[in-house]
C-alpha cells in the first residue's frame, strides 16, 4: 500500500487504462457512449481526426433531430429530400477521404521511389569508382614497368659506350678499393664468387637451447614456482547478502535461466496432432447470475441508533479486558518481582559475554592483518615470477621470429639467385649473337681494306648505293602513281578525243618525257666519269703511301 519497486520501467508494464463499469438509466442516450467504438491505441487519446468525427456525429443527431414525422404525404417528400441532400453531403465527403488518402499513398510512393533512385545513384556511383580505380592502378603498373624498362635499357647503353672500341684496361686497384660498388665489395656470382656458400656460420648458436646440458643448467636456475605449479580451489559464488536477501545479479541470472528453459522447450516442442472427435460433446451453458438483491435505504433515526448501540459495545468490550488485564496482574504479581530480580542478575553475565565478544572481534581483526600481509607478499612474488618468465618467454618467441624471418631470406636469396642465373643464361645467348654480329662486321670491314678501298670511299660507295636504292624505290612509286593517274585521264580522253587531239598528246610525251630523260643520263654518266676520276687520284695516292 505504500509503494512497489520493480527491475523495469513502467512504460513496459503499462497496460489499457482502466474503464470501469457503468449503469444506464432508462429513457437516457448519453454521448458518452457514442465512442463507446474507440479504444486506447484506437482512436484514445482522441486527435484531430476523433474530434472531426464527434463533431460530425453531432450534427447528424442534430440533423435527424430536425426531420420532420411521417405523418403525410408532404412530409414523407421533404424527409425523402432531406435524406438525398446529406446523403450526397456524405458522398462528398467520403471522396475528399480518399482523395487525402490517395494524396498520402502518392506522397510515400514518391520517397519511395526517390530513395530507391538516390541508393542506385549510390551504387552506380561505387562502381564506376570501383572500376576507375582499377584502370587507374593498371595504369600506374604499367607507366612504372614502362620507366623501370627505361632505366634498365639506359643503364645498358651506357655501359656499352664506356668501351665502344673493346679496348683492355689495366685494373686499377685504387679505384675498386675507394669505389664501394666494385667487385671487390660486391662482387658477381657469374665471375665464381658465391656469397651464399658456408652461411650456416652466421646462424645464433645456443648453449642453453642446443645442447642437453645447458637445457638441463636452465632448468635448474628457475624457481620451483615455474615447475610446480600452485591450482587454488575457486571460492563459492554468493548469491544472498550478510542481511539475508538474494542479490540482483542472481534474481536476474535465475530469470535468464527460466526464459532460456522456456525457449528451449518450445522450440523443442512437437505439435500433437488433432485427433477427430468421436462423440460429441455437449456444451453446458453457464448457470445464469441471480438477481443483484436491492436493499432498502433505512432511515436517519435508525443509523443513528445503530451507531450508538456499536459504540457502546465497543466501550463495553474495552472495560472488560481492562479488568481481566488487572485481575491478572494481581495473581501473578509474585512471579513478575521474581522475574524482575533474575534479570537484574544476568546483568553482570551479559557483561562478561561482551568482553570476551570484544576479544573475539580483536583477534580475528589480528588474524584478517596477517592473512593480508601473506596475500600481498604472495601477490609480489607472483609479479616478480609472472615478469621473468614473461622476459624469458619474450626473448625465446624473438629468437625463433629472427631464425624464421633468416630462413625466409635464405629462401629469398636462393630464388633470386635462381633468377640471376637464367638471367645470365639470357644475357650469355645475347652477347653471343652481338659478338656474331661484330665478328661478321669486323670481316667486312676487313675484306673492304683487303681490296684496297679507304673509309671514305667505302662510306661513300655505302652512301651512293643506298641514296640511288631510295631514288629508285621513290621514282619507281612516283611512276606507278603518275601511270594510273595518266591511265586514268588517258582512258577518260580517249573516249572523247579527236585525232588532232591525238597528235599533240604524243608531241607533248615526247617533249616532256624522252628529251629529259636522255638529258637525265647523260648527266648521270658525266657525274659517274668525274667520280670515276676522283676515285682513281685517291687510289693512286694510297698505294704512293703504300709503297
Amino acid at each position: 500500500t505504500l509503494g512497489t519497486q520493480t527491475d523495469y520501467r513502467d512504460g513496459e508494464a503499462q497496460t489499457d487504462p482502466y474503464s470501469p463499469e457503468y449503469v444506464v438509466p432508462s429513457a437516457s442516450v448519453p454521448e458518452l457512449l457514442t465512442l463507446a467504438t474507440l479504444t486506447w491505441g484506437r482512436g484514445l487519446p482522441a486527435g484531430l481526426t476523433e474530434v472531426e468525427m464527434i463533431e460530425r456525429a453531432r450534427e447528424k443527431r442534430a440533423w435527424e433531430a430536425t426531420l420532420p414525422a411521417m405523418d403525410n404525404a408532404s412530409q414523407i417528400a421533404k424527409r425523402r429530400k432531406m435524406m438525398d441532400d446529406m446523403e450526397r453531403k456524405e458522398w462528398a465527403f467520403r471522396e475528399q477521404e480518399i482523395e487525402k488518402l490517395q494524396e498520402v499513398r502518392l506522397e510515400v510512393l514518391k520517397k519511395l521511389l526517390r530513395r530507391r533512385e538516390k541508393n542506385q545513384n549510390e551504387l552506380d556511383a561505387k562502381r564506376l569508382d570501383d572500376h576507375w580505380q582499377k584502370l587507374q592502378k593498371a595504369k600506374e603498373e604499367k607507366i612504372k614497368k614502362i620507366q623501370h624498362d627505361c632505366a634498365l635499357m639506359l643503364r645498358k647503353l651506357i655501359a656499352k659506350r664506356k668501351n665502344v672500341m673493346g679496348k683492355l684496361e689495366r685494373r686499377d686497384i685504387i679505384k675498386e678499393y675507394t669505389d664501394f660498388a666494385s667487385q671487390t665489395y660486391a662482387p658477381l656470382s657469374r665471375i665464381g664468387y658465391f656469397p651464399d656458400n658456408h652461411s650456416e656460420r652466421y646462424v645464433v648458436k645456443n648453449f642453453y637451447l642446443n645442447t642437453f646440458a645447458g637445457l638441463c643448467e636452465l632448468e635448474a636456475s628457475l624457481p620451483d614456482s615455474v615447475t610446480q605449479v600452485k591450482i587454488k580451489a575457486p571460492k563459492p559464488k554468493y548469491t544472498t547478502t550478510k542481511t539475508g536477501y538474494i542479490k540482483r545479479s542472481a534474481r536476474l541470472e535465475v530469470e535468464l535461466a527460466q526464459v532460456h528453459q522456456a525457449l528451449l522447450e518450445k522450440k523443442n516442442k512437437v505439435k500433437e496432432p488433432k485427433k477427430p472427435l468421436r462423440f460429441l460433446e455437449k456444451v453446458e451453458k453457464p448457470v445464469p447470475r441471480p438477481p443483484t438483491p436491492i436493499l432498502e435505504k433505512p432511515s436517519i433515526e435508525e443509523e443513528e441508533t445503530e451507531l450508538a448501540v456499536i459504540c457502546l459495545q465497543k466501550l463495553l468490550r474495552g472495560r472488560a479486558i481492562q479488568n481481566m488485564m488487572f485481575e491478572g496482574k494481581e495473581k501473578r504479581l509474585e512471579l513478575i518481582q521474581e522475574l524482575r530480580t533474575t534479570h537484574a542478575l544476568q546483568e553482570d553475565g551479559q557483561l562478561l559475554l561482551k568482553a570476551e565478544e570484544q576479544m573475539t572481534l580483536a583477534l580475528q581483526k589480528q588474524h584478517d592483518l596477517q592473512m593480508h600481509k601473506l596475500s600481498s607478499v604472495e601477490n609480489h612474488l607472483a609479479r616478480e615470477e609472472g615478469r621473468v618468465l614473461a622476459n624469458i618467454f619474450d626473448f625465446l618467441s624473438k629468437e625463433l621470429v629472427r631464425l624464421q624471418e633468416e630462413r625466409k631470406i635464405h629462401a629469398f636469396v636462393m630464388l633470386a639467385e635462381r633468377q640471376r642465373r637464367m638471367r645470365e643464361a639470357e644475357e650469355s645467348g645475347r652477347r653471343q649473337v652481338e659478338e656474331r654480329l661484330r665478328q661478321e662486321e669486323d670481316e667486312i670491314f676487313r675484306q673492304a681494306r683487303e681490296g684496297d678501298c679507304t673509309i671514305d670511299s667505302y662510306l661513300e660507295d655505302i652512301i651512293l648505293s643506298s641514296m640511288e636504292n631510295t631514288a629508285e624505290e621513290q621514282a619507281r612509286e612516283e611512276i606507278q602513281r603518275m601511270a594510273v593517274e595518266i591511265n586514268d585521264i588517258a582512258y577518260e580522253m580517249e573516249s572523247r578525243r579527236t585525232r588532232l587531239q591525238s597528235e599533240e598528246i604524243v608531241a607533248e610525251l615526247v617533249y616532256d618525257f624522252l628529251i629529259p630523260e636522255a638529258e637525265k643520263m647523260s648527266i648521270r654518266e658525266k657525274v659517274r666519269q668525274s667520280q670515276r676520276k676522283h676515285l682513281y687520284t685517291a687510289h693512286q695516292i694510297i698505294h704512293r703511301g703504300v709503297e
